[in-house]
């Protein structure tokens, strides 16, 4: 994968919430009575990836696990440096 821009990820962000929304059978109108974000947000989010931090968790919420989130808070195990050039092209 090449580079990932933020609106890369809000885009892929949205089409998730979009597609578990369509797997649950949901309407925009039901999932924005779930979660209290109002319907004409969540059309705005699922097609331009533009929301609030906090709108897009209560959202989440009703579509996932908030727990997958926040394990991305955690620290990533430890991952030594390369120290020259050959151990950089050998990844």
């Amino acid at each position: 994968m090449g580079f990932l821009s933020g609106n890369d990820v809000q885009v892929a962000l949205a089409d998730f919430v979009r597609q578990r929304r369509k797997d649950l059978k949901w309407s925009r109108a039901a999932l924005a009575e779930r979660s209290t974000v109002p319907a004409p947000t969540i059309k705005k989010f699922e097609t331009t990836g533009q929301i609030s931090l906090r709108q897009f968790l209560l959202l989440w919420q009703c579509v996932d696990d908030l727990q997958r989130l926040y394990r991305l808070t955690e620290a990533p195990a430890h991952q030594s440096l390369p120290r020259t050039i050959d151990e950089v092209l050998a990844e």
